[in-house]
């Protein structure tokens, strides 16, 4: 069996064996993750991102967002600057924040390349719809907090996996540029172990603080 990539342990079982891929869960940090050896490759990887339809002028990918800009805006009432963590090819988080008076930062590994954009603190990062994409999470983590500044805030957006669902039926997985999968339990243990003071879960709405 793969070792964890968020814990580094081997404390993994299969979870599911299905079409849309093989999948493993971590007996001590709880994460459901995909096997690694089933992974897209780069180039694939990208090509699905580019099938996305991510117009930042679309009302209704607005609307999508609405839950980490809403909370940004509340909890920063005055500018702020901010990183977009994966941001894609449409950054419509940081082009709303921008409009309420934050400053902006855009990285992505495939779109918005700047790796000097990694190395400064910012008062709160934005990920949304990214950490599903995380193939070595304990990394991301770290460095996502690395980068926070003191009392900054994550705020990430994702399904989670929750108690009692069907797995096997969820559309979340079929997409195989999703390889890790996040419970509020798993989200707890990523509290503790990356040492964040706070987490709040409403929804699909996950806040870390500093």
């Amino acid at each position: 069996m793969p070792k964890c990539p968020l814990c580094q342990h081997k404390y993994t079982s299969k979870y599911l064996d299905h079409t849309t891929g093989l999948f493993h869960r971590c007996g001590l940090c709880h994460l459901i993750f995909r096997d690694p050896k089933t992974h897209l490759s780069p180039v694939a990887e990208k090509q699905r991102y580019l099938a996305h339809n991510n117009n930042v002028n679309d009302p209704d990918y607005q609307q999508f967002v609405a839950p980490i800009v809403n909370s940004v805006i509340r909890d920063f009432s005055e500018p702020a600057n901010g990183l977009d963590f994966g941001a894609g090819t449409g950054p419509v988080i940081s082009k709303m924040l921008s409009e309420s008076g934050h400053t902006m930062t855009l990285y992505d590994p495939f779109f918005h390349p700047e790796v000097a954009a990694l190395e400064h603190q910012y008062d709160f990062i934005v990920c949304c719809e990214v950490i599903e994409h995380f193939r070595q999470p304990k990394q991301e983590f770290l460095l996502l907090k690395k980068m926070l500044a003191p009392h900054g805030k994550l705020y990430c957006m994702t399904h989670l996996a929750t108690q009692g669902l069907d797995f096997k039926n969820w559309y979340y997985k079929n997409d195989k540029t999703h390889v890790a999968f996040y419970s509020k339990k798993n989200l707890e243990w990523i509290r503790r172990h990356f040492q964040f003071s706070k987490l709040s879960v409403e929804n699909r709405l996950l806040v870390f603080s500093n």
